[in-house]
């Protein structure tokens, strides 16, 4: 028997960390985009970093409200938004590659940037912040 939500916040309680984080990544990455590529990188590896927390954070939220909702549409809802999300990321950058704009490598580099500090504060926040949260 599943036994009822004592705190219904716990599924969104690390994304304002997350988007802290996310946050200041975009302006480091602007910050050295324009160092290195003036003002089209900047805006490239900005934006990338923007895809990426979109991303993540539409996922984030969808999956809470289904796990509070029906613990069972997770497999569907989380395969469905995988499909929906890689493919319109595919669409995007292939567009994006047909203008030739300059900023298409550093936009990749801000999204594997974005990728990587919100996987790696997500695990930080798992492992130091919410294993050590008293239960019950």
């Amino acid at each position: 028997m599943v036994e009822p939500d004592t705190d219904r916040r716990w599924r969104l309680r690390h994304l304002p960390v997350l988007l802290g984080a996310s946050a200041a990544l975009a302006a480091v990455a602007a910050v050295v985009g324009g160092v290195t590529g003036g003002v089209t990188a900047a805006l490239g590896a900005a934006a990338g970093v923007g895809v990426t927390v979109l991303s993540y954070t539409l996922t984030t939220v969808v999956l809470a409200r289904a796990d509070q909702v029906n613990p069972q549409l997770l497999l569907p809802l989380g395969v469905g938004l995988y499909v929906l999300k890689f493919s319109l990321l595919g669409v995007v950058l292939v567009a994006v590659a047909s203008t030739g704009w300059p900023g298409l490598i550093p936009l990749c580099l801000g999204i594997v940037a974005g990728v990587a500090v919100w996987t790696a504060v997500h695990l930080w926040w798992l492992t130091a912040v919410h294993a050590r949260r008293p239960r019950g």
